[in-house]
């Protein structure tokens, strides 16, 4: 079973690639896996894989890279990060005959803020996906079952930064991870609500960059915000 979501491959290397064109160097990108399988077992949640068009989505986001910087790679550890890693890698390699370094898996892409997922499923089945972000961002869900979420986007941002600052020349870090990382950057960093901003899509993204010794993030709903 798939769900829908829109895929947004297009806006966000239209924001990548907007920055670039005005000579920013350093930048690194938090973007949802493709798109991916559906279970009614919330329990099955982390093993869902990508479908046959994410596989197709998630190859042709590899495609529209550009050939320079180098795209490095980093994901979640679960298995539909992976994946879309993976494929993004082969499009890319396809398109312009260069080999990247391998996909590198990190804590921070994976969900590190649910702290009792025993208590976390049950309360996602009770309210759903959406009020349940909205009960954890105005801090209804006790810190004990998931961090908070302010906490939470600091840590996502301080990632990304690291990222930046840890490139090598002609490089870009395309981070690989989930909805749920994302979600809270969007509301406590650009002020973007989910019920008014929307669904995060697939392959929606999240870009931060250093320009002048300062980092900022920004998407193609947003104008640049300094963290």
């Amino acid at each position: 079973m798939a769900q829908y979501y829109e895929v947004r491959t297009e806006e966000t290397i239209d924001t990548i690639n907007f920055l670039l064109d005005n000579n920013i160097k350093k930048i690194s990108v938090l973007i949802r896996h493709s798109e991916r399988f559906f279970t009614k077992d919330a329990s099955l949640e982390p093993f869902m894989g990508l479908t046959d068009n994410g596989k197709k989505i998630a190859f042709d986001f590899g495609q529209a890279i550009r050939s320079n910087p180098l795209p490095k790679l980093s994901s979640s550890f679960m298995g539909r990060c992976i994946e879309t890693a993976f494929l993004i890698d082969k499009g890319f390699t396809k398109k312009n005959h260069r080999t990247l370094e391998h996909n590198s898996l990190n804590d921070k892409l994976s969900p590190f803020y649910v702290k009792d997922i025993e208590k976390t499923i049950p309360l996602v089945e009770k309210y759903g996906n959406e009020l349940f972000l909205r009960n954890w961002f105005d801090k209804r869900i006790d810190e004990s079952i998931m961090e908070n979420p302010e906490k939470t986007s600091d840590i996502l941002c301080e990632f990304m930064i690291e990222q930046i600052k840890n490139l090598k020349e002609n490089k870009i870090a395309v981070c690989v991870s989930h909805d749920w990382n994302i979600y809270p950057v969007k509301e406590f960093k650009l002020g973007l609500k989910a019920e008014t901003a929307g669904d995060v899509g697939y392959l929606d993204g999240l870009v931060f960059f250093e320009k002048e010794n300062k980092y900022y993030i920004t998407n193609y709903q947003a104008q640049p915000v300094l963290l």
